[in-house]
C-alpha cells in the first residue's frame, strides 16, 4: 500500500513538474514574440495562450472591485440619456407643465421641446472630435456631464420658453460629450474577451436610467404645483454628479495615454486590471502593450479632424460606412421614438387618458425594454449579429403594424382591443431592444476599419442625431393629423428596412479585422461573410475541443 502511495505521489510531483515546466516554456516563446510579425491566426493562438497563463485578477479581489467600480462609474453615463428621454416624456404627461408653457401633448411647440436637445447633440459634434483626443476620457466626461447638469438646472428653473428651451440644448450638448467618451473609455478600459459584453451593457444601462426617471415621475405627477415638474428636470442632475463625483478616482484610458507619450503609465494601469499577479512584465500585458503600439502613433496620429476623405475613400469604405448609415436610419426611425418620446400621446390614444396610469405604463415599458436589451447582449455572441438585426427589425415591424390596427377606427371598439394595442407597444420596445439597443454600439465599430473608426463613428453620431431631429420635429404634427395611420408609416418603413437589411447586412461574428478586409474587398460582401463565419464557426469549435483535450 505504502509503495502504491509513493508511486501515487511520485507521479504527481512528476506531472506537477512537467506541467509547470510546460508553463515556463510557453511563456519564454511568448517573450519571443511580436504581434508585428504574426499572422491574424498566430496572434489569436498568442493571445489565447497568453490569457491561459494569465486569466486575469481574481472575481474576490482589491483590484477586481477596483475595475468593477470604475465601470459603474462610467455605466452611469449611458443612464443620463435614458434618463432624459423618459423624464421628457414623463413631465410632458403633466398637466401642471402643460399649462405653465400653455403647450399640447402633441402639438408643435411639443416636437421643438424635444427637438431642441437633439440639436444640442448634433451641435457637439466638432468637439466630441477634438477633445477626447486633446483632453483625455475621463476630462471630457466630467465636461459633458457638468454642461448636462448646468442644462437640467437652467430647465428646472425656466420661467419662460426660451430659458426651457435653451436649458435643453445644453442638456443634449453635454449628454452627447459624456456618451461618446465613455463609450471610448469602455471600448479602451476594458479586456478584449469581454470587451464586447460591456459594450452591451453600456447600452443597455439607457434603461436603467429610463426606470429610474419613470420611477421618480409617478409620485411627483401627483403633486400639484409646479414643483412636480421642476423636481423631476432637478433630478436629472443625479446621474451626472455620480460620474463627476467618480471619475477622478478613475484611471485614465491605457490607449489615451500611450498616444500622449506616457508607455509606463500605460502599461501599470494594463497589469492592475488585466493581470492576474499586476505583474507589468506578464505575457498578457506586453501582448496587449504590443497591440496598442501597433495600432497607435507616438505623435498622435491623424491631426486632420476636419478631413473625412478616407471615410468614402474606396468601394469597401463606402460599403462599410454605408451599414453604418443602415444602423443610424433604423435604430432612429423604427418606431422607438415615437414610443419613447410620445408613449403618453400613444397611450390617450388608446383610450387611457389617466395621466398617473400613463406614468405608470411608461415605467412597465422601461422594465420590459430593459429586459429585450439585456438578453440581446448576451445573446449577440450566439445568435450573430446579422442574424439579431433581422429578428429586431420584423418584431419592430409586426409591432407597428399590429397596434395600428388595433388603434384604428374601424370595428368594434372595446377596452379588450384598446389593451391588446397597448401590449404590443410594449412587445414593440422589447423587439427593438433586443436587436437594436446591443448592436448600435457594436456592428458599427466592428465594420468600420481601424483606420476610419474614431472619424466614422463620430460621422455617423451625427448622422444620427440630424436623423432625430427630423424624428422628434415631425412626430407631433404627424400624431396630430394622422393618429393611428403613423404607426402604418412606420410598419411600412420597417418593411424596406428589412430588405435593406437583408440585402446588404454583412455577418461579423467571430471574424478578425483581418477577415473583415477580406469581407469589404470581395465583390459580393454579404456572401463572403457568410462563408468567413461558417470557417470561423469551425476555428471555434476546435479552439474549444484543444482546450478541453488540455483539460
Amino acid at each position: 500500500m505504502s509503495q502504491i502511495t509513493r508511486h501515487h505521489s511520485a507521479s504527481s510531483f512528476q506531472l506537477d513538474k512537467e506541467k509547470e515546466e510546460t508553463e515556463i516554456s510557453q511563456h519564454v516563446a511568448l517573450e519571443d514574440m511580436h504581434l508585428v510579425h504574426m499572422s491574424m491566426e498566430e496572434r489569436t493562438a498568442a493571445f489565447a495562450l497568453a490569457r491561459e497563463l494569465d486569466p486575469g485578477p481574481p472575481v474576490f479581489s482589491w483590484r477586481y472591485l477596483n475595475f468593477f467600480m470604475s465601470i459603474v462609474v462610467v455605466l452611469v453615463c449611458s443612464c443620463d440619456s435614458g434618463f432624459d428621454s423618459t423624464i421628457m416624456s414623463s413631465v410632458n404627461s403633466m398637466t401642471q407643465f402643460q399649462d405653465y408653457f400653455g403647450l399640447i401633448s402633441a402639438s408643435t411647440g411639443t416636437g421643438i421641446l424635444f427637438g431642441v436637445y437633439t440639436v444640442g447633440s448634433v451641435c457637439s459634434f466638432f468637439p466630441n472630435i477634438i477633445l477626447p483626443d486633446l483632453l483625455g476620457r475621463r476630462v471630457c466626461m466630467i465636461i459633458g456631464n457638468s454642461l448636462l447638469m448646468t442644462g437640467a438646472i437652467i430647465s428646472a428653473n425656466a420661467k419662460d420658453m426660451p430659458m426651457l428651451l435653451g436649458g435643453r440644448w445644453l442638456t443634449g450638448f453635454g449628454c452627447t460629450m459624456g456618451v461618446l467618451s465613455s463609450k471610448l473609455y469602455m471600448a479602451e478600459i476594458t479586456p478584449a474577451t469581454s470587451r464586447g459584453r460591456y459594450m452591451g451593457f453600456l447600452n443597455s444601462f439607457f434603461f436603467v436610467g429610463q426606470i429610474a426617471a419613470t420611477a421618480a415621475a409617478i409620485p411627483l405627477g401627483r403633486l400639484t404645483s409646479e414643483w412636480s415638474w421642476r423636481t423631476c428636470l432637478y433630478l436629472q442632475c443625479g446621474p451626472a454628479v455620480v460620474n463627476i463625483l467618480g471619475v477622478p478616482w478613475i484611471a485614465e484610458s491605457p490607449r489615451w495615454l500611450y498616444a500622449r507619450g506616457h508607455a509606463e503609465r500605460a502599461r501599470a494601469i494594463l497589469a492592475k486590471y488585466h493581470s492576474r499577479t499586476g505583474d507589468v512584465n506578464s505575457p498578457v500585458i506586453k501582448l496587449e502593450m504590443q497591440e496598442i503600439e501597433a495600432a497607435i502613433s507616438l505623435e498622435g496620429g491623424d491631426r486632420q479632424f476636419w478631413n473625412f476623405k478616407k471615410v468614402f475613400g474606396t468601394r469597401a469604405d463606402r460599403y462599410r460606412f454605408g451599414l453604418c448609415l443602415m444602423i443610424s436610419v433604423w435604430g432612429q426611425l423604427a418606431g422607438n421614438s415615437l414610443i419613447t418620446y410620445f408613449l403618453p400621446v400613444l397611450l390617450g390614444l388608446a383610450g387611457i387618458e389617466n395621466r398617473d396610469t400613463q406614468r405608470q405604463l411608461n415605467l412597465v415599458n422601461s422594465v420590459t425594454s430593459m429586459c429585450g436589451a439585456i438578453a440581446g447582449s448576451s445573446a449577440v455572441d450566439h445568435i450573430g449579429r446579422r442574424k439579431l438585426l433581422l429578428s429586431a427589425i420584423t418584431g419592430a415591424c409586426c409591432g407597428m403594424f399590429l397596434v395600428g390596427a388595433l388603434n384604428s377606427p374601424a370595428g368594434v371598439q372595446s377596452k379588450t382591443r384598446a389593451d391588446a394595442g397597448i401590449s404590443f407597444i410594449f412587445l414593440f420596445g422589447v423587439f427593438y431592444s433586443f436587436g437594436m439597443t446591443p448592436l448600435q454600439g457594436l456592428y458599427p465599430s466592428e465594420v468600420l476599419s481601424f483606420e476610419n473608426r474614431a472619424k466614422g463613428l463620430s460621422l455617423q453620431a451625427w448622422f444620427t442625431n440630424a436623423i432625430a431631429c427630423i424624428n422628434t420635429f415631425a412626430i407631433p404634427p404627424a400624431l396630430g393629423k394622422l393618429g393611428y395611420i403613423v404607426y402604418f408609416m412606420f410598419g411600412a418603413w420597417n418593411l424596406i428596412g428589412i430588405a435593406v437589411i437583408y440585402t446588404f447586412a454583412v455577418e461579423t461574428k467571430q471574424l478578425s479585422l483581418e477577415e473583415m478586409s477580406e469581407v469589404f474587398d470581395a465583390p459580393r460582401p454579404k456572401l463572403r461573410s457568410f462563408e468567413l463565419a461558417a470557417v470561423a464557426r469551425e476555428r471555434v469549435k476546435k479552439e474549444k475541443e484543444l482546450l478541453r483535450a488540455r483539460e
